[in-house]
């Protein structure tokens, strides 16, 4: 793993426009809080689905809320755009942390979760009305899809204190360290 991360690391640090960019007065404050305005659409969306699937607000129909949903696809979109400018500006203090690689892999299996969604269950679910029961596997799917989203906010906040800055990039990297501040 430590080759693949050191790879990447110099892969990714030769984009030197972005970091140029990013490394501008006001460039990284604004992308952070695009990124948090896209964290509010997507899980203000998400959150919403998810808990109506897990029957809360049920006087809600779920085609009413699923309307919302391009909306969440945006703030991802967003997020996107603006997580992988801080990926190109400082790719080691993502590469090398282990609260990147945890959010990395909360983010996928939100998608293999969504992808399950739609793919089995959006075509029953979609036309149920107010006050409507969903199915067990709607609500398993909507609290897993909560968890996953959680934990990728938690593991986005737990970067910047466990991010490896000042580190020999070797693979016992977390014990060659020196603390941050």
């Amino acid at each position: 793993m430590g080759e693949l991360q050191l790879w990447l690391v110099e892969t990714l640090s030769s984009v030197d426009a972005v970091s140029t960019l990013m490394r501008t007065r006001w460039a990284w404050p604004i992308c952070e809080t695009l990124h948090f305005f896209g964290l509010c659409l997507l899980f203000g969306t998400v959150g919403m689905f998810d808990l109506r699937l897990l029957g809360f607000a049920r006087g809600i129909p779920i085609a009413t809320l699923h309307r919302l949903v391009p909306w969440g696809v945006g703030g991802y979109c967003l997020n996107l755009l603006t997580g992988s400018l801080f990926l190109l500006t400082e790719p080691d203090q993502y590469v090398f942390n282990t609260a990147f690689h945890l959010k990395m892999l909360f983010m996928s299996l939100a998608g293999v979760n969504v992808a399950i969604f739609y793919l089995k269950l959006f075509r029953e679910v979609k036309p149920v009305t107010a006050g409507g029961e969903l199915p067990r596997l709607a609500k398993v799917i909507g609290g897993a899809s909560l968890f996953f989203w959680v934990s990728v906010m938690v593991c986005g906040r737990l970067l910047t204190f466990y991010r490896p800055y000042l580190c020999d990039p070797d693979p016992g990297f977390l014990l060659n360290c020196l603390p941050y501040g």
